[in-house]
C-alpha cells in the first residue's frame, strides 16, 4: 500500500474512534455537557472521514464531494467546544440560548458558504492538480470566506481556552484534572493545524481530533469527566452554607466559598489566588496562630468577628486533607455559624433568671398567704361559727346574715386551703402515704364536716357506701378530694334540694360517686371543665352560694391521679350532676358489694372523662 491509503486507514481510524466517543457520550446523554460532546466527535468524524475520502480521490469532481462531507463538521467543531466550555464553567447561564444562536451564525454561513462555493468561490477559488507523488490529487487556493472561518475558529478556542484557565486556578484538584482533559482536547487539534501555516500541505487536524478522542477516553475512565462537571462541583462548593476556606501544603489559599467571604471580608481583597494565608488573613492573627500550629488530628474552636455592626459566632474546624496514599495535602477551615443559636442560648438564659425570680417571689407570695392570710381566716371561721351559735338563740334575722357571713368565710377558707395544697402538690411537698380506709367512715366523716354548710340551704345528704369496701388512699388527699366534690354540690344545688354519695365495687377499683340535683352543667361550662388548667372560672349556675370555682377540681382530679385512678362526670341541664372518680380498692363481701353497685349505678347521660 501507498502513503495515500496508508493516511486514508488512519483517518477512517480516527473517524471510528471519535465515534466511539461520540457512543460513550451518548450514555450519558442525560448530561448537558455529554450532549455537546456527541456533536463534537460526531463532527470531528464527519472531518476526519471526509478528508480521508479527499485523500482516496482521483477527480476533482470527487475532491468536491469529499469536501461536502469535511464541512458537515469543520465548520461546527470549533463553535461547539467553545459552548461546551461554557457549560463546564458555568458562563453566561442567563442568555446562554442566545450565545449558542450567536455562535452558530458563522458556522452556518460557512457551510452554506461551501455547498455553494461553486456558484460564487467564496469559499475556495480553485482546485490544482498536483505531482503524482504527493499524498493529496488537488490543492486550493483559499477564499475571503475560508479565511473569514479560519479567523473566527481560532478566536473561539482563544475564548475557550481562557475561560478554562481562569477556572484552573480556582477549581478544586479533581476538578483540575477534568479541566486538563479538556484543554488537551482543544489545543491538539490546534497544534495539529498549525502545520497547514508552515507549508504541510496534508492537513493533520483530523488527527490532532483523534488525540484529543484519547484524551477525552481517559478522563471519562479516569476522571469521571462527564459524571460531575466542574460547574456543578462549584456550585456545590459554592452554595455550602459554612464557610470553606481550602489551604494547600504550602499554607497557601487556593480556594475558598462564597459563605467564607462573608465571614473573611479579606479574602475578596486578593485578586490573585494561590496567596499566603499570612499576607490575606493578616488583620485575623488568632485564625494564623491556628493555622499555624494545626495538629495532624481535626481542631475545633470559637471564633467571633464584627460583621455589619453585629458579633457574629462561629464554630470552626480546621482539617487536613489526604490524598489517595493518606499523605497530607492541604488543609480545610470550615466557619459554622452559630450566632443566632449562641442568641438564642443568651435570651434563654435571661428567661431563666426572670422566671428564678418570679418563681422565688411566688414562694414567698405562698409563704406569706400560709402564714399571714390562712391563720387570720381561720380564726374568722372559729369566731363566726361561736357567734353563730349565740345568735341562733337571739335575732333570727342577724342570724340568717350571719350565717350567709359565716358560709362566705368558710368557702374563702376553703379557697385558701385549695391553693396551699395545690402549691404543695406542685413543689412536691406533700407526701403520699396510701392506708386502708374504710369507705363508708370516710364519707359520713366528710358529710358530717360539710353538714353545718348543706344545713344553711336546707340541702339533705345522705350515703349509700357498703360498710365492708375498703380503699387504699393517702388520708389527708381523700379527704380533700371529698370535701371539693361536696363543697361544689353545695354550692350548685338549690335550697331544699339533696346530694347522695354513694360506692361501688368495679374489679379492682372502688367508683366513688357524688350526686346532685341541681341546676347541672351546660355545654360551654363542661368544656372549661374538661381544660387540664389550674385556673378556670365557671359561671354563676344559680342559688344563694353559687359563684366562682377556681380550681378545687382540678386539685381533685390532680390528688385521683396520684393514686392511679380518675376523674369524670356526668351532667344533664336541669336534673343535676354527678362526679365519679375511683380509687384502688377492696371488699370482703362480694355480693353485698355488687347490689351496692346496682344501687349506685348512674344512669347514662352526658359523660365526660379526665383521665389520670
Amino acid at each position: 500500500m501507498d502513503a495515500r491509503q496508508w493516511m486514508s486507514i488512519l483517518l477512517f481510524l480516527a473517524a471510528a474512534l471519535m465515534a466511539f466517543i461520540a457512543y460513550l457520550a451518548y450514555l450519558k446523554r442525560h448530561l448537558p455537557a455529554a450532549k455537546t460532546l456527541i456533536l463534537i466527535m460526531l463532527a470531528a468524524s464527519f472531518y476526519a472521514t471526509g478528508y480521508a475520502f479527499e485523500v482516496l480521490s482521483n477527480s476533482l469532481g470527487e475532491v468536491k464531494l469529499s469536501l461536502q462531507i469535511e464541512y458537515a463538521g469543520i465548520p461546527f467543531v470549533s463553535a461547539l467546544w467553545l459552548y461546551q466550555i461554557i457549560q463546564f464553567t458555568g458562563t453566561a447561564a442567563a442568555y446562554r440560548k442566545r450565545l449558542a444562536l450567536a455562535l452558530f451564525v458563522v458556522p452556518a454561513s460557512v457551510f452554506l458558504v461551501q455547498l455553494t462555493n461553486d456558484w460564487h468561490h467564496l469559499m475556495y477559488e480553485r482546485f490544482m492538480p498536483t505531482t503524482d507523488d504527493s499524498i493529496v490529487k488537488y490543492v486550493t487556493v483559499k477564499g475571503l470566506w475560508y479565511k473569514v472561518h479560519t479567523v473566527y475558529s481560532y478566536i473561539v478556542m482563544t475564548a475557550g481556552l481562557s475561560l478554562c484557565v481562569r477556572m484552573y486556578w480556582r477549581a478544586l484538584p479533581i476538578v483540575r484534572k477534568q479541566i486538563a482533559v479538556l484543554l488537551l482536547g482543544a489545543i491538539a487539534p490546534m497544534l495539529f493545524n498549525l502545520c497547514l501555516w508552515f507549508g504541510i500541505d496534508v492537513d493533520l487536524t483530523p488527527f490532532g481530533f483523534a488525540v484529543s478522542g484519547i484524551a477525552y477516553i481517559w478522563g471519562i475512565f479516569k476522571f469521571n469527566l462527564l459524571r460531575l462537571m466542574p460547574l456543578a462541583q462549584a456550585q456545590v462548593f459554592d452554595t455550602i452554607g459554612d464557610g470553606v476556606v481550602l489551604l494547600d501544603y504550602e499554607d497557601q489559599i487556593v480556594s475558598y466559598n462564597r459563605a467564607a467571604e462573608e465571614v473573611l471580608p479579606a479574602l475578596s481583597l486578593t485578586k490573585r489566588y494561590p496567596a499566603s494565608v499570612g499576607l490575606v488573613l493578616s488583620g485575623s492573627p488568632e485564625l494564623l496562630e491556628r493555622i499555624g500550629s494545626a495538629a495532624a488530628e481535626d481542631e475545633r474552636f470559637p471564633y467571633q468577628a464584627l460583621l455589619g455592626g453585629r458579633n457574629r459566632h462561629y464554630a470552626c474546624r480546621l482539617s487536613y486533607i489526604y490524598d489517595a496514599s493518606k499523605l497530607p495535602i492541604g488543609k480545610m477551615l470550615m466557619f459554622n455559624d452559630i450566632t443566632e443559636l449562641k442568641e438564642n442560648e443568651d435570651r434563654l438564659r435571661e428567661n431563666a433568671r426572670q422566671l428564678s425570680e418570679l418563681n422565688a417571689f411566688k414562694d414567698k407570695l405562698f409563704t406569706v398567704m400560709a402564714h399571714d392570710i390562712r391563720d387570720p381566716i381561720a380564726l374568722l371561721v372559729s369566731l363566726t361559727e361561736l357567734l353563730g351559735d349565740e345568735l341562733a338563740d337571739g335575732d333570727a334575722e342577724h342570724a340568717k346574715l350571719f350565717r350567709e357571713l359565716r358560709g362566705q368565710v368558710q368557702s374563702t377558707f376553703l379557697l385558701v386551703d385549695n391553693l396551699l395544697d395545690w402549691y404543695r402538690s406542685q413543689k412536691g411537698k406533700i407526701a403520699f402515704r396510701p392506708a386502708g380506709w374504710n369507705v363508708q367512715q370516710v364519707v359520713r366523716q366528710a358529710l358530717t364536716l360539710a353538714g353545718s354548710k348543706a344545713d344553711m340551704k336546707q340541702i339533705r345528704m345522705t350515703e349509700r357506701v357498703d360498710r365492708e369496701l375498703t380503699i387504699s388512699a393517702d388520708k389527708e388527699m381523700l379527704d380533700l378530694i371529698l370535701r371539693n366534690l361536696l363543697s361544689n354540690a353545695i354550692k350548685y344545688t338549690g335550697v331544699g334540694g339533696s346530694i347522695e354519695v354513694s360506692a361501688a365495687l368495679d374489679g379492682d377499683w372502688v367508683v366513688v360517686r357524688v350526686t346532685d340535683d341541681g341546676a347541672g352543667i351546660d355545654e360551654a361550662t363542661a368544656e372549661l371543665l374538661r381544660r387540664e388548667e389550674p385556673f378556670f372560672k365557671l359561671p354563676a349556675l344559680g342559688g344563694d352560694d353559687a359563684g366562682d370555682a377556681r380550681f378545687g377540681l382540678v386539685l381533685t382530679r390532680e390528688f385521683v391521679r396520684i393514686h392511679g385512678g380518675k376523674l369524670w362526670f356526668e351532667s344533664a341541664t336541669g336534673e343535676g350532676t354527678s362526679f365519679f372518680f375511683t380509687l384502688p380498692g377492696s371488699a370482703s363481701g362480694r355480693r353485698a358489694c355488687e347490689d351496692e353497685g346496682e344501687a349506685a349505678g348512674a344512669p347514662q347521660r352526658q359523660r365526660t372523662s379526665e383521665s389520670a
